[in-house]
């Protein structure tokens, strides 16, 4: 019985060993083949990726949960570079920029977005966020009004979600130490395993784009450190939106929204409907589609930029 004990102990060794070299491969591949397409620059200490195209006034685009820039680089981007400035960062711990040392909450992102703003020297622009990027943002007008001049906001996070979506629960694992053995181990093999029903239902109703894993970074959130942050992400969320939501109707800026009335991951009327009655003149936009629509309904998305700059503009 003891030696019994002991062989499935070295079984389960050596399969954490063999994850364990799994994982360190495939991150060291995609480090390699996902060339940052950007520049870096220094925010209070922390090393910032972001990209900047096209000529005219001002948008900064902040992405969501376990994404980064290529997000809106897929389909997005090239459709607004002839009429604005738009510049796209990786979140902390996202993409190719560092994480934060200091943690990762909600508002301690919209002072780092706010400070990069003001180190390019932008003039108040339009802030768009996608997802928890939306609520970035949110976190950016109530502590940093005077830096920007309005919010387009994309399938935004506005409200405290008591629950974390089924399909982002190994991003919920409830101590550091069983995320950061989850993020040495299985992540890779599990993400791999899980990956269809994951897509479809972030994507749903719409369809995956063939080419996300590449062209839109998919693949790299299979990274251990793009796991940790995405884990302190949603402890962010924890700590900080039902005091962000509280100060809500302290906004005076231009706020519009877009939802699809799809959204498998975050409901239209929770986090778009709420929104109108503590946001004076709140512009609510709602369209057939789900929850990646700079993705799949790039045309859309840029028209509803388009639109709110020009609301903006006139403010």
């Amino acid at each position: 019985m003891a030696n019994l004990t002991v062989v499935i102990l070295l079984v389960l060794l050596a399969t954490l060993v063999a994850l364990a070299l799994f994982n360190a491969l495939t991150a060291a591949r995609i480090d390699k083949a996902f060339v940052p397409p950007g520049t870096f620059v220094d925010i209070d200490g922390t090393r910032i990726h972001y990209l900047d195209r096209g000529t005219g006034p001002a948008i900064v685009v902040v992405h969501g949960l376990n994404g980064q820039l290529r997000h809106f680089t897929h389909s997005l981007l090239g459709l607004l570079t002839d009429e604005f400035r738009i510049i796209l960062l990786d979140r902390p711990g996202a993409g190719n920029s560092a994480r934060l040392g200091s943690g990762a909450g909600i508002r301690a992102q919209g002072d780092l977005v706010a400070a990069f703003i003001a180190r390019l020297a932008l003039q108040r622009p339009l802030l768009v966020g996608h997802s928890l990027g939306g609520a970035v943002a949110l976190a950016v007008a109530l502590d940093h009004p005077e830096s920007i001049r309005g919010l387009a906001l994309i399938a935004p996070l506005t409200q405290v979600q008591t629950s974390v979506p089924a399909v982002f629960a190994a991003l919920a694992l409830p101590t550091a130490a069983l995320r950061w053995l989850f993020s040495r181990t299985l992540l890779v093999a599990l993400s791999i395993a899980a990956s269809k029903r994951t897509l479809e239902t972030v994507f749903g109703p719409d369809p995956v784009p063939a080419d996300f894993g590449t062209a839109g970074g998919g693949m790299l959130s299979l990274r251990p450190d793009t796991y940790l942050a995405a884990c302190e992400d949603l402890i962010g969320v924890r700590d900080d939106m039902a005091g962000m939501v509280a100060r809500y109707p302290s906004l005076t800026m231009h706020v519009a929204i877009l939802f699809g009335k799809g959204d498998r991951i975050l409901n239209w009327q929770t986090h778009g409907e709420s929104m109108r009655k503590p946001i004076q003149g709140l512009r609510l936009e709602l369209m057939e589609g789900g929850h990646m629509l700079p993705l799949t309904h790039a045309v859309t998305t840029a028209n509803f930029i388009r639109s709110t700059a020009a609301a903006v503009a006139l403010d």
